[in-house]
């Protein structure tokens, strides 16, 4: 069952969402993908180089870590 929930973590920290998805909460699973997609494209237009990325990456462990613990 650990295992499980490591791997819904991954999958949401490469794809924001997923794991919440995966584990049941398709509702909060769409607004993070929503969300991810939104500041792709800030970072894509306004926020270059390592702030924007920083960003994301933050997101993405953000995600990563909710999906682990809602599992």
């Amino acid at each position: 069952m650990e295992w499980n929930a490591v791997i819904n973590a991954i999958f949401s920290f490469i794809i924001p969402g997923l794991g919440q998805a995966i584990n049941g909460d398709k509702k909060k699973g769409l607004i993070m993908f929503i969300i991810s997609l939104a500041l792709g494209v800030i970072v894509m237009f306004y926020l270059k180089g390592i702030v924007g990325h920083g960003i994301r990456i933050i997101y993405s462990l953000y995600a990563a870590y909710d999906a682990y613990k809602t599992y």
